[in-house]
């Protein structure tokens, strides 16, 4: 796989996310195999990949509040 450089890509913040300072997330997409995800309060603490059918389940599990 070739690395992903986080600092090129275009960020989108969860639509859960709000100004009171709560808990917000950020993904990256066009990554084919992988998604980036990081923290938008801290984004220089890094940038976690997950596979891209992992991402998928989880989002979906979500979805399905499990």
């Amino acid at each position: 796989m070739r690395a992903i450089d986080p600092s090129h890509v275009t960020w989108r913040k969860s639509s859960y996310s709000n100004s009171d300072g709560g808990n917000c997330l950020e993904v990256a997409a066009g990554h084919p195999s992988h998604v980036p995800v990081r923290d938008s309060k801290a984004p220089s603490y890094g940038t976690l990949l997950f596979e891209a059918s992992a991402w998928a389940a989880f989002v979906d599990g979500v979805r399905q509040g499990r």
